[in-house]
């Protein structure tokens, strides 16, 4: 197990990466910044603790995959992988243009690091569970894990690959629904009510856990406790907000899939700068 990193450490970063996702957005002229800004944390919680991965060898037979079937959420990926090596930090300013390795949705062709290409939603389990049955008849000891939006839940794929997930005892499983409440067209409960979701996932044979989605000792407690599941995949519910980090895109579906403008930059990163300040000062006090 990988020894836990810093807390505060780790906020630093959710706010540096929630800045480079609104900077990229904006110089692209378009996106999806709600649903990138409330994955944050979950995907910190993973490239910077769980993940078993090399940026040197990002190849390695042995690494855990990661499928974020969520595809419109792509430029907290990307921001994440660019702090992690995989990609010059300045390329990020190159999302959606035209030959760009950082395409709208992940795509495979153009950046190969990838495990699939998705944006196409409902299909990342059954990507994954192809995945992890193959380790399995290999003999490969690792974890697949796929990042899932609330809103694509109302996929009928997404429960069919749930039910292959338990048939075959896909331990090696894991999906993580980004619950911030919001689709496109509306509030989750209004279009298509997930509820009791908790109750759905075990219906259907899984380990369930509940968890503040932007608390990270939740978020790493979490990942800690697939280690000590057996014999079924395990799903990760995380409790979320849409457009987390900037008050006036929380709980906005406005800025579902609407790129901020300079003014809404400036006003962002001005939120942002301030909670960095704040951060310093509680951790100078410590």
């Amino acid at each position: 197990m990988n020894p836990r990193p810093n807390i505060n450490f780790l906020k630093k970063e959710a706010i540096s990466i929630r800045r480079d996702i609104l900077i990229m957005l904006e110089q692209a002229g378009s996106g999806h910044p709600g649903g990138s800004l409330s994955c944050v944390e979950l995907l910190i919680g993973l490239y910077y603790y769980k993940l078993r991965h090399n940026p040197k060898n990002p190849y390695l037979a042995t690494r855990d995959r990661f499928i974020l079937s969520k595809g419109h959420g792509c430029p907290c990926l990307y921001a994440v992988l660019a702090r992690q090596g995989y990609f010059p930090k300045d390329e990020i300013l190159t999302l959606r243009k035209v030959g760009s390795r950082l395409q709208g949705h992940p795509d495979k062709a153009f950046l190969p690091i990838l495990e699939t290409t998705s944006g196409s939603l409902g299909q990342g389990l059954s990507i994954s569970n192809g995945i992890a049955l193959a380790a399995k008849l290999d003999r490969l000891d690792i974890r697949v894990y796929c990042l899932l939006g609330d809103g694509e839940l109302d996929e009928g794929q997404i429960w069919e690959a749930a039910m292959t997930s338990s048939h075959y005892k896909l331990d090696n499983v894991c999906a993580i629904v980004d619950y911030n409440k919001f689709q496109i067209d509306g509030s989750v409960k209004e279009v298509k009510n997930l509820e009791p979701l908790v109750k759905k996932w075990k219906a259907f044979n899984w380990h369930a856990i509940e968890i503040d989605g932007h608390n990270f000792k939740e978020i790493m407690d979490a990942y800690d406790e697939l280690d000590r599941i057996e014999g079924k995949p395990t799903i990760i519910i995380a409790h979320t907000i849409k457009g987390k980090g900037v008050s006036f895109m929380e709980n906005n579906l406005d800025w579902h899939g609407v790129a901020p403008k300079r003014e809404h930059l400036d006003k962002a990163l001005k939120e942002l700068e301030t909670e960095e300040k704040a951060l310093k000062s509680e951790y100078d006090r410590i």
